[in-house]
């Protein structure tokens, strides 16, 4: 019972147990207006975005830097979501990277399924080691936040609450949508994220890790559902990493940098993921077959290992070849430079000495003239 943190288990549960009793009873005497319903989905938006692309892909990685102005305004949508300050959020999650399904996991689903959801919050948490977030404590606005959670975040409920309630008439409903049902939206958006997407999806980078990859779990979670790949490319700025890909965290970072608001923007190189998938399909296809008791298993395996050493070889050629020709298009494109200004330069010389030609031959011709 010493190991239970009553405050953080009393405060999940006091908010479920009113959200249980409220909607029911506001749905029942109340209509949600649809100002209602669109400002409690924006709030859910926002917080979602605070934690991805603030706690997470700039602060627990990170996978770029943003502009003071967009870092405060991450924060202030962090807070809001109530998942404890970003300096303790990216402290556990850096130490959930590093040993990942591991016992010293914080949130690691070998423990279960519901304990890497939420059980985990309940459980008095070891304190913030330093050393693993050295960088984060000299950023002054994280360290703010982190000193001044608890009254940021009353502050922030209260009047985002009140603002709600007063813009759209109805405290009432304000308190159920704005506050309980987007506690709840927001808070399992995140969680799906250390349950769902270790244990719902496919592993198309490793097999490593528990981490999967998941189109439907990354439309819930503002595209971190691509988990699988994430946690073996855990520096890359994007999830997603085909254009296709449902990651508006990705595509706001993108926009961002862009407006000159981020910078540094890290993103892995595609030959290195090509050499990741043929290194986690070549354990498959060795895998598959040590359980088969085909007849030709040891002739297979030989074409395994000397297909995917030619594949890797060829990359690697692909990959030198490619390198080759951007030097030579730089060296050609400089040296395309040079020779334009030289022509130009004579160019200007050869008006210059015809001029002086012709006016020595008007000389000449005169003096003909004369004699």
């Amino acid at each position: 019972m010493k190991k239970i943190d009553w405050v953080t288990l009393g405060y999940i549960g006091s908010y479920h147990l009113l959200l249980l009793i409220c909607l029911p009873a506001y749905l029942y005497l109340f209509t949600p207006s649809t100002g209602l319903v669109l400002s409690m989905i924006c709030l859910v938006f926002a917080c979602g975005i605070g934690i991805t692309a603030g706690y997470h892909r700039c602060f627990s990685h990170p996978c770029y830097k943003a502009h003071p102005v967009v870092e405060a305004i991450l924060l202030f949508f962090g807070n809001l979501a109530t998942q404890g300050s970003a300096l303790r959020w990216s402290y556990e999650h850096r130490v959930h990277h590093a040993y990942v399904d591991k016992d010293e996991d914080p949130y690691s689903v070998a423990k279960g399924f519901w304990h890497a959801h939420i059980l985990w919050l309940f459980k008095i948490r070891p304190g913030i080691d330093t050393k693993v977030v050295s960088d984060l404590m000299r950023n002054p606005l994280i360290l703010f936040q982190h000193r001044y959670y608890v009254i940021l975040l009353i502050i922030q409920q209260i009047l985002v609450t009140l603002f709600f309630g007063w813009l759209l008439n109805d405290y009432v409903g304000s308190f159920v949508f704005c506050f309980l049902l987007r506690s709840f939206l927001s808070h399992h958006t995140t969680w799906f994220i250390n349950s769902l997407a270790h244990t719902w999806g496919e592993q198309n980078f490793s097999k490593e890790h528990s981490a999967v990859d998941n189109f439907i779990i990354s439309l819930l979670t503002y595209g971190e559902g691509y988990h699988n790949y994430h946690h073996t490319f855990a520096n890359d700025y994007r999830n997603g990493i085909r254009w296709y890909h449902y990651d508006p965290t990705k595509w706001l970072i993108f926009i961002l940098s862009k407006l000159g608001l981020a910078y540094n923007l890290r993103r892995m190189n595609f030959e290195k993921i090509q050499f990741q998938l043929i290194i986690e399909h070549k354990k498959e296809l060795l895998k598959n077959l040590a359980q088969s008791i085909v007849a030709s298993k040891e002739e297979l395996i030989d074409r395994v290992h000397k297909q995917a050493d030619s594949l890797t070889k060829t990359l690697e050629d692909f990959i030198q070849k490619g390198k080759k020709y951007k030097e030579l298009k730089k060296d050609f494109k400089d040296l395309k430079a040079h020779l334009k200004k030289e022509i130009r330069l004579l160019k200007g010389q050869l008006q210059y000495e015809w001029k002086n030609w012709d006016n020595l031959s008007d000389y000449i011709h005169k003096l003909k003239k004369l004699a």
